[in-house]
């Protein structure tokens, strides 16, 4: 879905919009009644989250998702799903669990709404734009509780931006406000959907204690994760399973980065099951991973080579497809719903120890040093004729201590931040040396006989010629961020 809403004052007038481009018909003189039953948390998480689950007469269940904006554009994900109007369908519910996990799901608003659609076709019938002028009143109860109108620009996927514009210009002539990207049930329930999620990182000054750094570093990570999680059960996107990887990457690392800080009773055997996550996300990412390199390896072959390739690309195709279902069993079992529920309680209350109260910026050498000093040591011991393993192990260490340069950012400032891009260029150099060595190994396994043999080998050269510049560069790379000075910003 994307669309645009725009304030309709009383004065506003939906004035023709025949002409408005070239090769573009427009009709009207549609009017909907539509009644729409919005279920949501008793404290509104799912609209605090940018997510709706509603009921709508005629068209069944439509749950919506938060996805990237465009401009002045609100773009949502839709997904609907066929029952009855008493309750919600379960994959309707399974979707959105991250959110609502043990919490009872009931009606919270009822929207009748007059609306009065114009449609904007192309000269073979496509429609391009939806402009919806709606009537809308909330009923609470049988009482009417407030009244609005708002006016709605759909467009559809490919539309272009000038017909856009000149719709909304049109629009403002008529009367109509600016865009205003806030969903009917926003205004509907009011000032408590208003409220950040029920994980918001809050914003810090270099005044904060040592348990306020940890605690936004959890609340960034925590948050993190649960935006990701209804797109890693959707599927169909890898960055959605590469987020939330990295989400539960952060906070294993957070837990160790502020263990001065932890009640270390509390945090070990947290950090402990969010290894767990950690391993579920990471088989299908490392699958995909593979996949995706192994697919563009194979567009550099020659074209009577493809066929081939593309035999070896199904087989990660269907490991990836495996591991994903093995993943959303995890999704959907206790363990993962109960996990949640305790780190959203560790984000907004971690279980802190004494020196919590201390100011970060005086444990700022504490809190990076350990895990520089590591990467230091083992950067040290290792040359470009090292092996594999031991790099890989550097890797991990340099994602360590990113991570926890990152994490101290909110208090250390932009030296902490140009500090985490330098050892990122690191870990970015290791990582295409284990990539391209891993699906060498792959490769090897999975080479098979005839033509596919003969392909695989050509694919496990590309990777061995990838691998041979990764070792080659990644010295220089060390050698450049050795020479960073620290103690200006700990």
């Amino acid at each position: 879905e994307r669309e645009v809403k725009l304030a309709a004052p009383p004065g506003f007038r939906l004035l023709d919009l025949g002409g408005i481009a070239d090769d573009v018909v427009a009709t009207s003189g549609e009017e909907r009644r539509l009644t729409t039953v919005y279920w949501d948390t008793p404290d509104l998480r799912l609209v605090r989250w940018g997510c709706s689950l509603r009921h709508r007469a005629g068209e069944g269940w439509t749950v919506k998702l938060p996805d990237d904006g465009d401009g002045t554009m609100l773009v949502r994900q839709e997904h609907h799903f066929d029952g009855p109007a008493t309750h919600p369908p379960q994959d309707a519910v399974r979707l959105l669990l991250g959110y609502v996990r043990h919490a009872p799901l009931a009606p919270v608003a009822r929207l009748q709404t007059v609306r009065k659609v114009v449609a904007l076709l192309s000269d073979d019938g496509q429609r391009l734009v939806e402009i919806d002028d709606d009537e809308v009143t909330v009923y609470q109860g049988r009482r009417v509780a407030s009244r609005f109108r708002e006016v709605e620009v759909e467009a559809a996927e490919g539309t272009s931006d000038s017909l856009i514009e000149a719709v909304l210009e049109r629009l403002h002539a008529g009367g109509a406000g600016k865009p205003d990207p806030t969903p009917k049930l926003v205004r509907a329930l009011g000032s408590m959907a208003t409220e950040p999620p029920e994980v918001s990182p809050e914003t810090l000054d270099a005044h904060a204690t040592a348990g306020d750094l940890a605690r936004r570093a959890f609340a960034a990570s925590v948050a993190r994760l649960l935006r990701h999680d209804p797109g890693v059960r959707v599927g169909g996107d890898p960055e959605e399973v590469h987020q939330a990887r990295v989400a539960t990457r952060r906070l294993r690392s957070d837990l160790r980065t502020f263990a001065a800080v932890l009640d270390a009773d509390w945090a070990t055997p947290l950090r402990e099951d969010v290894r767990w996550l950690t391993d579920e996300l990471g088989s299908v990412r490392d699958a995909e991973v593979l996949r995706d390199r192994l697919s563009a390896g194979v567009t550099a072959l020659p074209a009577p080579d493809t066929v081939a390739g593309q035999k070896l690309v199904a087989a990660l195709d269907a490991d990836v497809e495996a591991k994903r279902k093995h993943l959303l069993i995890g999704f959907d079992s206790d363990r993962y719903v109960d996990l949640i529920d305790r780190l959203v309680e560790a984000a907004n209350h971690p279980a802190l120890s004494d020196a919590a109260p201390v100011p970060a910026r005086a444990l700022l050498g504490d809190l990076i040093g350990g895990p520089w000093a590591g990467l230091r040591k083992a950067a040290r011991a290792l040359d470009a004729d090292s092996p594999d393993d031991d790099l890989h192990a550097l890797r991990i260490k340099a994602k360590r201590c990113r991570y926890a340069a990152e994490a101290v950012t909110p208090v250390a400032g932009k030296r902490a931040a140009a500090f985490a891009k330098d050892v990122a260029r690191l870990q970015e150099v290791l990582g295409e040396l284990h990539d391209a060595v891993v699906l060498g190994q792959w490769l090897r396994e999975h080479a098979g006989s005839g033509r596919t043999a003969f392909v695989a080998g050509e694919l496990c050269g590309l990777q061995k010629n990838a691998a041979d510049r990764a070792r080659k560069a990644w010295p220089a790379v060390w050698k450049q961020l050795s020479r960073k000075e620290m103690t200006s910003w700990m």
